[in-house]
């Protein structure tokens, strides 16, 4: 038998474990919230869906029908969990022990004031896209319980990646350096996030709950000033937190200030993480950019 994904929302962690999985010889489907975005799906191979504007998705029985799997990386609203306010009778109904992994946040935890979490830390949402996470995370849960589903959930520190990375900011000029003393961020390159779930579906553990970053939790001034050291240009100046002018959404970023243990994954899943620094990713980014800029000059 195929193996069959379903991806509610196949955006930029999701398209990357459905691309491997593609390789492998997987049935991929997934959705997007704009009809104008299917095509960049078919071209990875992708089935394409739309799910947008509350409405469900169209012919979702066809859908996951033979669907081996299930990857969730819609965020809850403000009326909870979209996928499950719309299709949790469709999910209920699928075959005992479906693999769902549901891609949350570290967000949950809250503000330990520069101290360490792990799995098993309570949670302690700041703001109300935390506490949004937390409902979700145990409403996916429960569904499992009740229906003899295999969930677990990845919470993921800040993503970067391929076009979406401090290289890019220092690149595109928007560059800031705000300084919160004793901040600290946990972030995670998205070739990591496919490679642990990628290991969660190779060693299923139904309610199993992973921390999805790298080891080195930094200021994030810090990484501003690596990505400036590998461009060669000066990094901006510093600018204190309390008195920068930042949007309300930015400044969120700033209320949640702890390291993320991630031996979990290691220790269960045997994922050996590519990047395990901001370092480490940042200088296979430049690498990248470098290369596809020499190909565009070879090219002409």
């Amino acid at each position: 038998m195929t193996n069959k994904l379903f991806c509610f929302g196949a955006g930029f962690s999701a398209r990357l474990v459905a691309r491997t999985l593609r390789t492998e010889g997987w049935d991929v489907a997934g959705t997007t919230r704009s009809a104008d975005k299917c095509d960049a799906l078919i071209a990875d191979g992708i089935t394409p869906y739309v799910f947008a504007d509350g409405m469900p998705v169209a012919n979702i029985a066809q859908a996951l029908t033979g669907v081996t799997h299930v990857l969730v990386s819609t965020p809850p609203g403000g009326d909870g969990d979209p996928v499950l306010n719309l299709h949790r009778g469709d999910l209920a109904a699928l075959p005992s022990q479906t693999w769902i992994g549901y891609l949350s946040t570290t967000g949950v935890y809250g503000d330990r004031n520069g101290g360490a979490v792990d799995e098993d830390s309570d949670l302690l949402p700041s703001g109300k896209r935390g506490r949004r996470r937390v409902a979700a995370e145990k409403a996916w849960f429960d569904l499992g319980m009740r229906h003899d589903l295999c969930v677990q959930s990845f919470r993921l520190a800040g993503i970067y990646g391929p076009g979406r990375n401090a290289l890019e900011t220092v690149r595109s000029g928007r560059a800031r350096r705000i300084v919160k003393p004793g901040q600290v961020f946990s972030r995670i390159h998205v070739e990591d996030i496919a490679r642990t779930v990628l290991a969660s579906i190779a060693r299923p553990h139904a309610g199993a709950v992973y921390n999805v970053c790298d080891d080195d939790a930094a200021p994030p001034q810090d990484v501003i000033a690596y990505a400036c050291g590998l461009l060669g240009i000066d990094p901006p100046a510093e600018e204190d937190f309390a008195t920068a002018s930042l949007s309300p959404m930015a400044a969120s970023f700033y209320e949640d200030n702890k390291r993320v243990e991630n031996g979990r994954i290691k220790r269960e899943l045997g994922v050996n993480l590519r990047y395990n620094s901001y370092q480490a990713g940042l200088n296979a980014l430049l690498d990248d950019i470098l290369r596809k800029s020499t190909g565009d000059i070879g090219g002409n």
